[in-house]
């Protein structure tokens, strides 16, 4: 991805995690959400056990699993690029790390749009 591209990307470390977790859980998903504390981090889920709305955007995969973003929440994101990172400590939501002691965490970078031809 081009280092000004808006989307999504993981550190090595989320990587790593996110292949531990598809070896254990099969097929994953990810979805930012809007919500406020634990309701805005990006929360990580078995693929069959998550339904996607209507207004969520797919943002890219991340460790080759499919990232979605809520529509409220992309129209204030879409210039930023998401970069999905993991830390100790653990969240309090449903998400398939929280049970390892580690919990998804989402920075971002925003990007500037191309200047004219």
């Amino acid at each position: 991805m081009d280092t000004n591209e808006p989307g999504v990307v993981a550190t090595p470390a989320a990587e790593a995690l996110i292949a531990d977790l598809q070896r254990r859980h099969g097929p994953l998903l990810f979805h930012q959400s809007g919500g406020c504390c634990d309701g805005s981090a990006p929360m990580c889920y078995p693929r069959d056990e998550f339904r996607i709305g209507a207004r969520d955007v797919h943002l890219g995969d991340i460790g080759g699993q499919p990232f979605y973003i809520g529509g409220d929440q992309y129209a204030l994101w879409s210039h930023t690029r998401l970069i999905i990172d993991v830390i100790d400590g653990r969240g309090s939501g449903f998400s398939l790390e929280a049970p390892e002691g580690k919990r998804f965490l989402t920075r971002s970078e925003v990007c500037t749009p191309p200047g004219p031809d």
